[in-house]
Formats: structure tokens, sequence, C-alpha cells
């Protein structure tokens, strides 16, 4: 009895199938524009996040005195 065939290429991401259907759909700009738009919404984000931070820190701080 033979054992089954190794598969020699991986089955691909489900983020890879995306971007693959996006580079078929989107030119190169346009792609480029809506990854730098995701990364800016990111940022954002994370300095929402800073500034409730540093508001708790601060309203801690206002009430120890």
């Amino acid at each position: 009895m033979q054992a089954a065939p190794v598969r020699a290429t991986a089955i691909p991401t489900f983020t890879g199938a995306l971007r693959a259907v996006e580079s078929l759909l989107m030119s190169g700009g346009q792609r480029t524009a809506r990854r730098n738009a995701w990364t800016s919404v990111l940022e954002d984000r994370r300095r929402a996040k800073d500034r409730v931070e540093a508001q708790r820190f601060l309203d801690q701080a206002a009430g120890q005195s």
C-alpha cells in the first residue's frame, strides 16, 4: 500500500486570497491608498487609547492632591 502523495503547494490563507482578488480588481495606486487609509485608522485608534490612558492618569493624580 502506498502513502498518499504530499501536496507541494500550500493552501492560500484567507488574507492571501483577499489580496489576490484585490490585486485583480484594483490598480496599484488604489491598493496603496486603501492600505494607507487603514494604517491611518489604526494609528488614530492607538492615539485615542493613549489619550484615554493619559486622562485617567491625570484624573488619578488630581484626586491624590
